[in-house]
């Protein structure tokens, strides 16, 4: 598998939009993009305007193919909401969370 974090600057007053646009738009991606595994988000509990988002996929050439230009369409409407600090890639090697 295969991780991307995303990292996020959220207004205040943008959060609870830029949570229900990041919802469409993972399930838009993982209903429509092969290799897309869905993602979590997380909230800075120090600072709430920090947000991260963790997609999962099935391997980095899928993502690769997905991130093709840096600026995906489907993530347009987050990038309207927040600002996109950064974007880091990881393989994943081991999981050991559990629901």
């Amino acid at each position: 598998m295969f991780r991307v974090i995303y990292r996020w600057q959220v207004p205040t007053e943008n959060i609870a939009e830029f949570q229900a646009t990041w919802r469409a738009t993972t399930d838009a991606i993982h209903e429509s993009v092969q290799g897309a595994l869905g993602s979590f988000m997380l909230q800075s509990s120090d600072d709430p305007n920090k947000v991260l988002t963790i997609a999962k996929w099935r391997s980095r050439a899928d993502w690769v193919h997905f991130w093709d230009n840096s600026n995906p369409e489907q993530m347009h409407k987050m990038r309207l909401l927040a600002e996109r600090i950064s974007v880091e890639t990881f393989d994943e090697v081991e999981d050991r969370t559990h629901s």
